[in-house]
Parts: structure tokens; sequence; C-alpha cells
């Protein structure tokens, strides 16, 4: 009886197998389109398995994206926010104000969605060959702070008609997860969506191997970049946004000021961090969390990393023999290729 049984299900075994290698040779023989362009003051790169070219969609996307968070959109709703307008806010903005929040709270205000006067300030004054005053920098923190800003509905209100939202250290992050979700809702499984270094990638590359991206070793040539990698990491089905100093900074009366501005304090970080990666399960965490990292240091960033197990980070930065030197997570261990 059990013989008869097996012989009569040896056809449907086969037909199962057969399918199944038909269905792992038509996804082998599945084309990656690779869609360009630029965004956000930047770049972006998708690489993803379809039959398809979804660009005009994608790029549709990142334009819903362009029009809530651009501070270079005159239209876009944080620059009606920024002008005082009335109006409420759309899901997408709200999306990425409430994730800025959240952050902005775990780290004790480190990140910092209101400090883009001070930004430009200290910018403006390196340019010009003249640092802010301590009065000047006094005065323009009346108006930072992100308990300054909050939220009622989906309408924005300020302590302060001066505050200033600027989601920049965020964007790009949430423009890459946004992007990964349409494709996605596309039923696509292999994809890479790159915004200008900040990434997200899902399955496997066009080699038929987990994606690996490089972390570019920090130097101080801001014209040229070498492209020597410090390390490989393995990212399969993470997100990854790095946050540096190590392309931007002033030289002034024989000191050195990094670009990264201190809410708290108002003045540049003066720590020996010069580059920040961070891996997360979406691509504007990781985004928010690398800037924060940038603006606490090593051991503030070791402080949030033990807090939040689900944060993995790869810190490079200067030891007291001004050599470079790398601490990462212990979970980072498995991903790093090299």
């Amino acid at each position: 009886m059990t013989k008869k049984k097996l012989i009569w299900q040896l056809p449907f075994l086969l037909l199962l197998i057969v399918g199944t290698i038909l269905i792992i040779r038509q996804q082998q023989a599945m084309p990656y389109q690779l869609n360009k362009g630029p965004v956000f003051g930047t770049f972006y790169t998708i690489n993803y398995q379809s039959d398809k070219d979804y660009h005009e969609e994608i790029k549709a996307a990142l334009q819903d994206v362009d029009d809530a968070l651009s501070m270079f959109n005159e239209q876009s709703i944080i620059s009606h926010i920024n002008r005082g307008d009335d109006g409420e806010a759309n899901d997408m903005f709200m999306e990425v104000f409430n994730k800025a929040m959240e952050v902005s709270k775990e780290t004790d205000g480190a990140f910092d969605i209101t400090v883009a006067p001070l930004v430009n300030a200290w910018g403006f004054g390196f340019k010009n060959g003249e640092m802010p005053t301590r009065q000047q920098v006094d005065s323009i923190r009346q108006f930072i702070g992100w308990k300054k800003v909050t939220a009622e509905g989906k309408t924005i209100k300020k302590a302060d008609r001066r505050v200033m939202l600027d989601c920049s250290a965020i964007a790009k992050g949430y423009g890459v997860d946004v992007v990964a979700r349409l494709l996605k809702d596309k039923g696509i499984t292999n994809f890479m969506v790159e915004i200008g270094g900040e990434i997200i990638t899902k399955g496997i590359s066009p080699k038929r191997v987990p994606w690996k991206i490089g972390v570019i070793k920090p130097t101080e040539d801001s014209l040229q970049n070498s492209g020597e990698y410090q390390t490989i990491l393995n990212v399969t089905d993470k997100a990854m946004a790095t946050s540096g100093n190590y392309r931007n900074f002033y030289y002034k009366g024989g000191k050195r000021y990094a670009h990264t501005i201190d809410p708290k304090t108002g003045y540049p970080v003066q720590h020996n961090i010069l580059s920040a990666t961070v891996l997360a399960k979406d691509c504007a965490t990781a985004d928010a969390y690398a800037t924060s990292f940038m603006v606490m240091g090593l051991e503030g960033a070791k402080v949030i990393l033990e807090r939040h197990p689900e944060l993995m980070a790869y810190l490079i930065y200067n030891d007291q023999d001004n050599n470079l030197a790398v601490w990462y997570s212990p979970s980072m261990k498995d991903k790093i290729e090299r």
C-alpha cells in the first residue's frame, strides 16, 4: 500500500522539482535595471532586478520627498513652515518630523533639525574669514532647539517664528526608504538604493552574491577622493548611512573646526571622531544617528549603542597619537568583510 502511494506521488514530486528549477533559472535570467540621476543636491544610483524599468515612478517618488522636505524648493512643505504660512503638513513630512523628534529625544538633542541657522553662521563666517562672535552665537541660540517645535496633528507649531527647520541630515536616508518601499511594493526582492552615500539593500547583487559596500578611509584631502576603503561591509537587507568631518572642516588661528555644529553649545564639535557609519533597519534612522554620533563623539555614541542594540556602528577616529583608529559594535563583526 505504501509502495503504491509513493509511486503515485512520484510524478508530483518530479513536477515540483522541475518547476523549482525553472523558477530559479527564470530568476537568474531576469536582468537588473540601473537608474541614475540628480536629487537633493546630490545623485542617486538604484540597481534592481526586474523585467520592467520603474525609473519614472522612482523619480516621481523622489519628487514627492523633495516637495515635502527640500529647503531649496520654495513650494515645499518645509519652506511653507519656515515662512510661517498656514496649512497642514502631509503624511510624508510628518513621518520624517516624528522620526527626527524621536532621535532628538534619544540623543538628548545631539540631533536637531532646527540647527541650520548656526550651521549657516559658521559656514559663512569661515568663508568670509570672520567667525561668529560669542554674542552672535548666543543670539542665534535663542531660537535653536528641537523642543521649540511641536506638532498638533499635522500642524507644526514653532515657539519662535525665527525657528527654521532643516531636514537635510535625514532627508536623503528617508528618500532611500521611500524608493525601497516602492520596489518592495512591485515585488522586487533584489535591489540596492543609494542616494548621496546613504544606502539600503535587499537580496543579492547582479553578481549573485550579497551586497558589499565600502567605507571610505578618512583623509583630509577635500578636493580629491582617493577611493581607498577603510573596510568593506556586508550590508544585505540593511540600511547604511555615513557621516563624516574629514572633508568638511576649516583652519583658523592654527585650530581645526569641523563642519558639524553642536546644537547645545552653538560651536563646532572638537572631539576626535572622523567618520560614523550606522547600520539600521531603515535608512532615515541610520542617517539621523550617524549625524548624532558625529556630534556626540565616540564615548557618547557608545552610550546610545548600548541602549539601542538594534543599531550597529563603525566609527573611525584619531587616537591619542593622532593615528587612525577604529571602534565598532560587537554585532558589526559578522558584517565586516575585510
